[in-house]
């Protein structure tokens, strides 16, 4: 059955651009976009329902590629400690940190992190999010990341988005494992990952490559794992200094490399020659108070794809509006609003992999659209916070929050 959206205008995103379509009307089949052009050019067919989107902007569903949604406690505590000088590193070294936000995730069963988690991502879909992924890696152990795991399937099967699961067991260092992290990485490659892909939870898997977690070396290890598996990859890397963790990625394909502060100009261009993407978190720059910018220049310069994301985080970014962290990609990096929105939608989709069936509005994709009641699509951007007036679609079904 075809329903008819009309009276409205489209930015489909196509090739990073608004690629508007005014005087615009959609035909969905299903769960798909049947077609999509303007008003003026609709073929004659019958529609079991015709929708008035009263002039509202359509844009793709937005995608959050870059999330910690599951997770006991909150460190709010700590957030009044940084404004007090204490460093993200020391905060670490004290056993505050992830370490803090692990202990509470274990004490936590599956149902109060369901729960928990629920009312986060809640607030990300009435933002316009559709699809988003959520990491584990605050258990840390098998049992404790199959806790989390499951209750990304959960969160799945309980909202109207798609949710793609990625394996982070290697974020931190577990207590179990103090000075011994080629240890640790051995037990996530032989054990943990086998087992949970094996159990059809892990959808990518990514790593913390850093400093204070795990070197480039024992990364790539894991990346190794990975790729035995079949399963895609991504990496947290260079947010707090220079390792070459980007470059690595994009030697095994990685899908994206995030945070990116401290990347260098070869990290850029072996990005560029592998097609990963890099994916930009304003809520932790803005949290944490960085000085140290990504180096966005060399990024458009040399053609790298540049998605943003919430990295909704207890830690250095508990962020509940992915339009907010557009208007910070704006405001601190300088982008556009139409290079904000392509990053939350095209450039998004590629980072999870999904850009045949997500990201731009073409006919034969996935039907995910936001009708939003405003003038033009840099207001998405613009507005900071509140709720914009809008009509959610997501497989084609108009859903309410």
């Amino acid at each position: 059955m075809k329903k008819l959206w009309k009276n409205c205008h489209i930015a489909t995103m196509q090739n990073g651009q608004y690629s508007s379509i005014e005087h615009a009307a959609m035909v969905t089949s299903g769960q798909h976009i049947h077609w999509i052009g303007t008003f003026e050019d609709l073929p004659a067919d019958a529609y079991s329902e015709t929708i008035d989107l009263n002039g509202a902007w359509v844009t793709p569903g937005l995608i959050d590629c870059h999330t910690h949604s599951v997770f006991g406690g909150n460190r709010s505590v700590e957030f009044e400690k940084r404004l007090q000088g204490v460093s993200y590193a020391e905060i670490a070294a004290s056993g505050g940190g992830i370490a803090s936000t692990v202990r509470a995730t274990r004490e936590a069963s599956e149902q109060e992190l369901l729960a928990s988690a629920l009312k986060r991502v809640r607030c990300l879909l009435k933002d316009g999010v559709t699809t988003i992924e959520i990491k584990s890696g605050y258990g840390l152990d098998y049992a404790n990341e199959r806790k989390m795991l499951r209750v990304i399937r959960q969160i799945a099967d309980t909202l109207p988005m798609t949710v793609r699961s990625t394996c982070l067991a290697a974020h931190a260092l577990p207590p179990e494992y103090k000075d011994q992290s080629d240890a640790y990485i051995e037990h996530i490659c032989n054990e943990m990952l086998p087992k949970l892909h094996q159990e059809g939870l892990v959808d990518a898997v990514d790593a913390f490559c850093e400093y204070l977690a795990f070197s480039p070396a024992q990364v790539e290890r894991l990346f190794k794992t990975a790729q035995s598996l079949n399963l895609p990859i991504k990496l947290h890397a260079e947010q707090l200094s220079a390792l070459g963790g980007s470059s690595l990625a994009a030697r095994y394909q990685a899908l994206s490399a995030d945070h990116l502060e401290f990347m260098t100009e070869d990290d850029v261009k072996a990005m560029a020659a592998a097609g990963t993407v890099a994916v930009l978190l304003p809520g932790a720059f803005y949290f944490l108070r960085e000085t140290k910018y990504p180096p966005l220049q060399s990024l458009q310069q040399h053609g790298v794809r540049i998605a943003l994301s919430s990295d909704l985080n207890p830690g250095t970014s508990p962020a509940l509006s992915l339009r907010l962290m557009m208007n910070m990609g704006s405001t601190l990096f300088r982008l556009t609003p139409e290079q904000t929105l392509a990053g939350v939608t095209t450039h998004a989709a590629h980072a999870l992999g999904l850009q045949e069936t997500h990201g731009t509005l073409e006919t034969g994709k996935v039907a995910d659209f936001i009708a939003w009641e405003i003038e033009h699509p840099s207001e998405i951007v613009y507005w900071l916070g509140g709720d914009l007036p809008k009509r959610i679609i997501q497989h084609g079904n108009e859903i309410s929050i």
